[in-house]
């Protein structure tokens, strides 16, 4: 049954801003403390000022099953250097500090529910919310498990994104969809994360199998790297994320300089790609008829 938007937070209104201009949204994914939490914070504000819609920090966790090596090393390096649940919401609180656009893009927490369930759900919704993040998605946990953690995050006004897959049925994304709020995310293709060249030849068959479900806004991940996929999805989806080739950018920015100056290029390489990818995302096929 469709689920009707709502303007209560930072991801619906943005994605509402976006469906009034007829404007697809990008949603970005790094991971939190990849090189450090300092750098991460520059990645953040310098993607917000290139036009990001959403930004996914992603919890380092030590055995992430569902991302590809890319962004597994990333997650090697941010723990080798610290990275903990408890840092990755002070670095929101930092984040919202930063007198930038980043004020006002939608922050969604990316984790694993082993650090979430270790803090307790009470205590991180809590935490989350009062740092200034707007979302949480957690991938290894199923709708059917959810109903205790959907409440907590709906009681202190954080949205809960959930993923529907190639392999889910009609039914399975109606649940999925169900239990969302924000947008729901769709993985492109089976297996995990990472760049591709082309993407699946059965992805307009699972939006549109995922429109029969529910009105929330669709983004698409798994994948997602070049303009040229933003503009294929411009007319399918309503936002493209992209995670790995960001992740990718900072890895080789900073492989042989994890000081100020390959920080410095991997700031301009995220908000070059960025500025690429919104351009696709604001025109060509991208572009949606506005109805007045």
């Amino acid at each position: 049954m469709p689920v009707e938007l709502h303007n209560s937070t930072r991801i619906s209104r943005r994605f509402a801003e976006l469906r009034d201009s007829g404007e697809m949204g990008i949603v970005a994914y790094i991971t939190a403390g990849d090189p450090s939490f300092s750098a991460t914070l520059r990645f953040v504000v310098a993607m917000a000022e290139a036009g990001v819609d959403v930004i996914e920090l992603g919890v380092p966790f030590s055995d992430p099953l569902a991302d590809g090596p890319t962004i597994q090393r990333a997650s090697e390096r941010a723990l080798k250097n610290g990275a903990t649940l408890s840092r990755v919401i002070a670095l929101v609180r930092e984040i919202r500090k930063a007198n930038s656009p980043v004020n006002e893009v939608p922050i969604v927490l990316f984790s694993y529910y082993n650090p979430v369930f270790q803090m307790g759900l009470e205590k991180f919704a809590a935490a989350a919310s009062a740092a200034g993040a707007d979302g949480v998605l957690i991938t290894d946990l199923t709708p059917e498990e959810s109903e205790d953690y959907r409440r907590i995050m709906a009681a202190h006004h954080l949205d809960t994104v959930f993923l529907g897959a190639p392999t889910s049925t009609d039914e399975r994304l109606e649940k999925i969809a169900e239990c969302s709020s924000g947008f729901l995310y769709l993985i492109s293709r089976t297996g995990v994360t990472g760049a591709k060249d082309v993407l699946p030849d059965d992805l307009p068959a699972l939006l549109r199998r995922a429109r029969n479900v529910t009105q929330l806004p669709i983004a698409v991940g798994f994948g997602i790297s070049l303009p040229g996929h933003v503009s294929v999805l411009g007319g399918l989806a309503d936002a493209a994320v992209v995670g790995s080739a960001l992740v990718s950018e900072i890895e080789k920015a900073t492989a042989r300089n994890s000081g100020e100056a390959g920080i410095d290029v991997a700031v301009a390489a995220l908000a070059d790609r960025i500025h690429s990818l919104k351009a696709a995302a604001r025109s060509g096929l991208s572009r949606r008829e506005v109805v007045t």
